[in-house]
Order: C-alpha cells, then sequence, then structure tokens
C-alpha cells in the first residue's frame, strides 16, 4: 500500500512539473489583476494533474469505482471545459448548462441521484420521487461551484477537500468500504504535491494554481461519492445530513456570499472579495494564518458530523445543529465583514 501511494504521489509532482512548464507556451495562465493580488503569471495546471493522476490510477484499478467509466467520460468533459473557461473565460451559463448535463449522465447511466435526505426534521423520511432529479442537478451545480467559489489563497482549495476526502474516507473506512474509502486517501495523496507547490514550498517561480478545471473536478468527484455513499437505501454508509456537515464550510461560504450579493441588488455570480478568507484578511491575518483558521473551522464541522455518524445521533439534531450553524455563521461573517471594513477605512485615513 505505502509503495502504491509512494507511486501516486510521485506521478502526481512528475505531471505537475511536466504541466508547469508547457502552461505558458500555451497561455495557461493566471494573470494578476484587481481581484486576483498575486506576483506574476501562474500556470493553471494543478487541476489538470490530478485529474490525470486519478484517472490513471482508477483506469489501473476500475473495480474500486462503480460505474467507472462513466464517471470518468464525465469527468473529461468537465476538466476540458474548465481548461476552456480557465484560457478563455467562458459564459457561466455554459458553464452550468455542462454541469446540468453531466448530472442527468450521471443520474440516467450511473443511476447515481439524491432520492432522500432522510429524516431530517424528526418527522419521518423524506423522499423527493421524481422532484429527485431536479434537486440533484441543483446538489451537483452547488457542490460544483461551492469549491469554485471557495478557491481563493494558495492551498484553501486543496486544503478544504483534503478535509472532506479525509472525512469522507473516515467514515467509509469504519463501514467497511474499503475500495471507496482507498479512493478517498488516493485523492489526498494526489493532492498534496499541488498543495506544496501552490504554498511555494518549492519556491515561486515553481508555484501553480487549481484552476477552474481543477475546482470542478474537486466538486464533481466530491458530490459523486457523496451521492454514491449516501444514496443506497438502509444499507448506506453515510447519511444524507452527515455529507452535509462534511462540505459544510465550502457550502455555506457560498450561500452567504450570494445572498449578501442577491441583498445588494447584484448578480449572485458577480465576483467580489467578501468571501470568508477575504473578510479574515482584512482582519490583519496572513494568508497563512487564513489558511490555518479556515481549515480549522471545516474540520471541527467535519468532526462533527463524523461524530454524529458513527454515534447514530439522531438526523433531525444534526440537521438542526446545521441549520443553526448556517444562521450564526451568516450573522458572523456580517458583523465581521462591517468590522474589517471599517478598520481598513481607518487604516487608510490613518496612513494618509
Amino acid at each position: 500500500m505505502y509503495f502504491d501511494l509512494l507511486l501516486i504521489f510521485s506521478f502526481s509532482f512528475i505531471t505537475l512539473f511536466f504541466l508547469r512548464k508547457t502552461a505558458k507556451y500555451v497561455g495557461l495562465v493566471d494573470k494578476p489583476n484587481v481581484r486576483k493580488l498575486h506576483n506574476g503569471a501562474i500556470p493553471l495546471v494543478g487541476g489538470i494533474a490530478i485529474y490525470i493522476t486519478f484517472t490513471f490510477y482508477i483506469l489501473l484499478n476500475p473495480s474500486y469505482l462503480v460505474d467507472a467509466k462513466i464517471y470518468l467520460v464525465s469527468m473529461f468533459i468537465l476538466v476540458f471545459v474548465g481548461v476552456l473557461d480557465d484560457r478563455f473565460d467562458i459564459s457561466y451559463k455554459l458553464r452550468f448548462l455542462i454541469q446540468s448535463i453531466l448530472s442527468v449522465v450521471m443520474m440516467l447511466l450511473a443511476d447515481i441521484q439524491l432520492h432522500t435526505i432522510g429524516n431530517v426534521f424528526g418527522f419521518g423520511n423524506i423522499d423527493f420521487g421524481i422532484l429527485g432529479y431536479l434537486i440533484t442537478i441543483i446538489a451537483v451545480i452547488g457542490a460544483i461551484n461551492a469549491f469554485n467559489m471557495v478557491d481563493g489563497i494558495d492551498g484553501l482549495l486543496g486544503g478544504l477537500s483534503i478535509v472532506t476526502f479525509g472525512g469522507l474516507g473516515l467514515i467509509l473506512s469504519f463501514d467497511g468500504q474499503s475500495s471507496m474509502a482507498y479512493l478517498c486517501l488516493v485523492l489526498i495523496v494526489i493532492i498534496l504535491p499541488y498543495v506544496i507547490m501552490n504554498l511555494g514550498f518549492l519556491g515561486h517561480k515553481r508555484k501553480v494554481f487549481m484552476g477552474d478545471a481543477g475546482s470542478m473536478f474537486i466538486g464533481f468527484t466530491v458530490i459523486w461519492f457523496l451521492l454514491l455513499s449516501s444514496q443506497n437505501g438502509h444499507d448506506a454508509p453515510l447519511r444524507p445530513v452527515t455529507a452535509l456537515w462534511l462540505i459544510a464550510l465550502p457550502l455555506m461560504d457560498m450561500a452567504a456570499i450570494m445572498m449578501r450579493r442577491i441583498k445588494n441588488g447584484n448578480s449572485p455570480f458577480k465576483p467580489d472579495r467578501e468571501h470568508l478568507h477575504h473578510i479574515i484578511q482584512r482582519l490583519g491575518f496572513k494568508s497563512s494564518h487564513t489558511l490555518f483558521i479556515i481549515c480549522a473551522i471545516s474540520t471541527c464541522f467535519a468532526a462533527f458530523g463524523i461524530y454524529g455518524e458513527i454515534n447514530d445521533i439522531p438526523e433531525s439534531f444534526m440537521f438542526y445543529m446545521f441549520a443553526f450553524s448556517f444562521i450564526l455563521y451568516i450573522k458572523l461573517l456580517n458583523k465581521v465583514s462591517s468590522f474589517s471594513e471599517f478598520n481598513a477605512v481607518k487604516s487608510i485615513n490613518t496612513n494618509s
């Protein structure tokens, strides 16, 4: 097992190095602008390298993942669209259309669908029936874009992905689902070289970004794994409410920021600098400290979900706690945002 993981880690690293050099020749780089404050043109190849490595592993071990061929074809299309978006900045409407089509493919060909959310209100199981098709599409688009929108500082998307796959892997391992649990570990090992290079541990000149191709890969893989683990009837190793806790922070941040944009009369898809990581940084924290704080919060959310799953805490209690946490998150985010904006203005006035 250890040799297998070492090979995967090395293959991911080598792929990153090769693609990093290729990216600059084809213009697949992220250049600084008003919202992107990094230095120089950074190759957008992290997601492609992760996708290539994981695809290679699945092709060698197709029995580890149910409907592996359908997953791989879907991921190829999604990553290709992500690369086009990274290179040419395509419309979000086209991205949503492709994501919706792949959601339908996932439901019709792989039979992976959000059938139920369990007994989240305490009045019995809630099954969606035919509405499950629409709700699954919304869930897939939501998961993909939650991980896309949270990718704002070095290491954050990689860190949150590791928390999610790590938490899911633990639950699957406890349930005896060794193949799926091992795939979660494989994904973590594949992501680690990206995190190392993204954080600049090998120097700024070797820095890489995930890109939309990567965030789409992460988001789609997360929702594929979560639905596969939580929608198989009474024998499912994961309750639907636990899935919420495993992706709690990306989900809450996306929902909170979109609600704030709509409240301010803006499009929910209009980019800004009002995400959690932006607000924490305006409070004076360095990027590395912000990364640690957010990953720690996400780990606490995931740990609570895992604790509830393992100890069979009632779904309704876990759901109401999630709803309470979300409301508290929005309240605190608004207060901290106002405070950070006040401090920023005060600092500017003092310096001038």
